[in-house]
């Protein structure tokens, strides 16, 4: 949850090139990040892997006209429309970009090879059919910001009840790191995106950190079993409202445009 997904580099930084904000280097650059290389299978017209510089000018040759992110999680198919064969490797990868104005999505493969400390990841995008329909379960943004601050509110209140949100090396270890990430780097949206967009993904990223500290520290004070069953029910709703939240953040590029805002 604390680390961007590869569909929200995907989207965001192809919503910007799309629109002619940003050049192909600099969208490739920022989709790409610290992998060694990215590239897209089965686009149509294509008869292998390409480049993401070329796939995205296929992409827009086909008539797509925005990115949409899908972060579906076993009985929740957040962003999808179908069909069940794109659902499934999308929740396989716990991440999809869907496209607008053509009927395709993309499902990232992850390969990883090399010695520990120098490993070399390589990403294939899968280039499939997909079912235009409204994406599932995905709220806007201001649905998505009232929803976070209530979730945020309500979970850190039973999780400092039972003393697992946040002491210790381990969190201030994992807080150190946030900030430290935050401070490189302020835009955590591509150009274009509104300003409320970037509110709700910075506010879902912290909600992510503590449920990335909650999770990395054990049981923290939470010793019996219904404690531990407690701090379960805080973090699971907390966590959809958060995935939601990153959601709404990274589609309301397209979102506006469907409305004629831009």
């Amino acid at each position: 949850m604390l680390s961007e997904p590869r569909s929200g580099r995907l989207a965001a930084w192809g919503n910007a090139l799309l629109a002619g904000l940003v050049s192909p280097d600099d969208a490739v650059l920022a989709i790409v990040g610290e992998d060694a290389v990215h590239r897209v299978e089965g686009l149509p017209g294509e008869s292998g892997p390409v480049g993401l510089t070329l796939a995205l000018g296929r992409l827009r040759a086909l008539g797509v006209k925005g990115l949409r992110v899908a972060l579906p999680a076993p009985g929740h198919p957040l962003g999808l429309s179908g069909p069940p064969d794109f659902n499934a490797r999308a929740l396989d990868a716990e991440e999809a970009v869907v496209c607008h104005g053509a009927a395709l999505g993309l499902v990232p493969e992850v390969y990883e090879a090399g010695p520990e400390g120098d490993v070399h990841v390589e990403v294939v995008w899968h280039c499939l059919a997909v079912r235009e329909a409204p994406p599932a379960d995905v709220p806007s943004l201001g649905e998505a910001e009232r929803e976070l601050a209530e979730a945020l509110r309500e979970a850190t209140e039973v999780l400092s009840r039972l003393d697992v949100a946040g002491s210790g090396p381990v969190a201030e270890a994992a807080v150190d790191a946030y900030r430290a990430r935050a401070e490189r780097g302020r835009e955590v949206l591509a150009p274009g995106y509104p300003p409320r967009a970037v509110r709700v993904l910075e506010l879902a990223q912290r909600v992510g950190l503590l449920i990335s500290v909650a999770y990395e520290n054990g049981h923290g004070g939470a010793v019996s079993a219904s404690e531990i069953s407690a701090r379960a029910l805080a973090l699971r709703p907390v966590e959809r409202t958060a995935r939601r939240a990153q959601v709404a953040a990274y589609n309301a590029f397209v979102e506006e445009r469907e409305r004629g805002v831009r």
